[in-house]
């Protein structure tokens, strides 16, 4: 008599129920551990913890009043370029590996590399934006919330003109966060 003939095999009601207690389980700890891992990369540490985007744009950002204001209030990368909903959220996380490519491959490792390629980088971005409505900027910034009469003539004006043409932040904002990348069309220098 073999060790394993002392255990009775278990009913297809036992199997079933340890099947599907495993499969609940092991669910549970795969969608806590890829959204942990999401999340995660979701952080400012994460973002500039490769020396492309420490060296290059977390400089430029921390000059603005993004990183630094009278209110203390910082909008931190994924805040402008990660969507908040899971569905744009994953679609961006699959567009960032492209970001990640050009990190493994070299594209974009030194200063002068990232600079050749800034326009490109821009462009795929405002275009993101452009299609999103700018949904980032919305999170924090909506036309019911601006207080007109504390804004400066001018940039009432101009909202108050986008706002009635259906114009998205990123039309007028570029480079509000970075420097403006060389070699820009006319349209886009606004």
């Amino acid at each position: 008599m073999s060790f394993w003939s002392t255990f009775k095999k278990p009913s297809a009601k036992y199997s079933l129920i340890g099947l599907l207690t495993f499969g609940f389980v092991g669910g549970i700890l795969f969608w806590g551990g890829f959204n942990t891992a999401m999340e995660a990369t979701n952080t400012l540490d994460f973002c500039i913890s490769c020396h492309e985007m420490h060296d290059n744009v977390y400089q430029e950002y921390k000059q603005t009043v993004h990183y630094q204001n009278r209110t203390g209030v910082r909008a931190v990368c994924s805040d402008c370029h990660v969507p908040k909903d899971w569905t744009h959220k994953m679609i961006r996380k699959i567009q960032a590996s492209k970001e990640v490519w050009g990190k493994i491959t070299g594209i974009v490792d030194t200063p002068e590399k990232f600079d050749a390629h800034r326009l490109e980088m821009a462009e795929r971005e405002w275009k993101r934006m452009k299609a999103s409505d700018s949904r980032e900027c919305r999170n924090c910034h909506t036309w019911e919330g601006m207080k007109a009469e504390g804004q400066k003539q001018r940039a009432r004006k101009q909202h108050e003109l986008a706002q009635k043409n259906n114009e998205t932040c990123i039309d007028c904002h570029k480079g509000i966060a970075h420097k403006k990348p060389a070699g820009m069309k006319e349209d886009d220098e606004e």
